[in-house]
């Protein structure tokens, strides 16, 4: 497992302070999510911890080592699934791996059985659902040599009740894995639901303007979606959101 620090980040676009001394840890096996309205600066966070970006400043240190522009270190789920339309679902889940060392063909069909994708593992991207090919995503970070996640709002693109179920999927996928995993969303019900903590941004510039620990025992049930507890705490965060919006 991996730990990961960010201190003191700060990216501007020309002009535009995008991220102004940001800082943010994710523990050991935990999962931490990132709440903020859109161009509030969540994916370019990504995009720098990756070195996909350079930071005007600031420094990322993964197991404590310094990644600072260095690739290759995360693995990374995009919001589009990404899939080579090419390669059969067998050889997408295995491609990390594959950059950096021989595939392990035999887990990969475990991990596709896991997430109710066995007789797919030869049929190709565009054979299947929009749901089923996001969690082909999935396994494929699973499958990747990197330990931390990076999840950037990969069920935006579902209908309500596919991305609930999704939801509950990636939980108990994760759950038996226990991977680090910073997650990207703008949906409140979605980071309660997955997250051990959610660090909430503001904007203009970004910065994380508040935290929440989230302590519903796991595994969780979709039932925890209607208690007063859940809803308590989404309206807190709400008014927490709402008061960088006004």
């Amino acid at each position: 497992m991996s730990h990961l620090m960010v201190e003191n980040l700060s990216k501007s676009f020309g002009d535009h302070l995008v991220l102004d001394r940001l800082s943010l840890s994710v523990k050991e096996g935990e999962f931490v999510s990132i709440l903020g309205p859109s161009g509030s600066g969540k994916s370019t966070i990504f995009h720098l911890i990756g070195g996909l970006e350079i930071p005007d400043s600031g420094t990322f240190y993964l197991n404590n080592e310094k990644i600072n522009n260095k690739r290759g270190m995360i693995s990374y789920m995009p919001q589009s699934p990404s899939l080579f339309p090419w390669r059969n679902i067998l050889d997408n889940v295995v491609l990390g791996a594959e950059i950096k060392e021989k595939p392990d063909y035999k887990k990969a069909k475990e991990m596709l059985m896991r997430a109710g994708l066995k007789g797919y593992e030869n049929a190709y991207p565009h054979e299947l659902s929009g749901g089923m090919r996001q969690r082909v995503a999935f396994v494929r970070s699973l499958l990747s040599p990197q330990s931390f996640i990076c999840l950037d709002e990969p069920f935006s693109s579902l209908d309500e009740f596919t991305r609930l179920d999704m939801q509950k999927w990636l939980l108990s996928i994760w759950e038996q894995e226990r991977q680090s995993v910073l997650f990207v969303t703008h949906n409140i019900e979605e980071a309660i639901f997955l997250s051990d903590r959610i660090l909430v941004l503001s904007t203009n510039p970004a910065t994380v303007q508040s935290e929440f620990k989230i302590h519903f025992e796991r595994p969780r049930a979709e039932s925890l979606l209607l208690t007063p507890e859940f809803l308590s705490l989404k309206k807190e965060i709400y008014l927490a959101l709402r008061g960088e919006l006004m």
